[in-house]
C-alpha cells in the first residue's frame, strides 16, 4: 500500500460566500472552476483546480475561517500574484522564515490563511 498523492485540500466558507470565493480563487489567482457533482453542488460551496491537484470549498454553519491551517499554492512568478492579489484588495504579508524560499500569506474574501509560493 503506497499513498500516490493528493488529489485534493478542502476549506471551509460560510453559506453564500462562493461568488466572493469565485472573484479570488478564478478571477485573482486565476485557478478554474470544476463543477460540482448536483447532489453536492445541492449543499453550497466550489471547487477550483490548481495544476494536477483541487481546491474544495465547502459551506458550513457556523463558519470559523482557517487561521493557520491552509493550502499553498504553488505558483511561476510569485511577484505577479502579490500584485495581482494586492489589487484585489487582499492583504500581501511577505514570510522570509525559509531560506531560499519565495513567499507570502494572503485570505481568501472570508478570511482563510493562504499560501503562495514560488515553484
Amino acid at each position: 500500500m503506497t499513498v500516490v498523492g493528493i488529489h485534493h485540500v478542502q476549506i471551509a466558507c460560510p453559506p453564500g460566500a462562493e461568488d466572493a470565493l469565485r472573484g479570488f480563487y478564478v478571477g485573482v489567482l486565476g485557478l478554474v472552476e470544476k463543477p460540482k457533482p448536483p447532489v453536492m453542488a445541492a449543499r453550497g460551496g466550489a471547487w477550483f483546480v490548481a495544476g494536477a491537484q483541487e481546491l474544495h470549498v465547502g459551506a458550513e454553519e457556523p463558519f470559523v475561517p482557517a487561521r493557520k491551517a491552509h493550502p499553498c499554492l504553488l505558483v511561476d512568478d510569485v511577484g505577479a500574484v502579490a500584485a495581482a492579489v494586492e489589487a484585489g484588495g487582499a492583504p500581501v504579508r511577505w514570510n522570509e522564515e525559509m531560506a531560499g524560499v519565495r513567499r507570502f500569506h494572503t485570505d481568501d474574501p472570508v478570511g482563510n490563511r493562504v499560501e503562495i509560493q514560488q515553484a
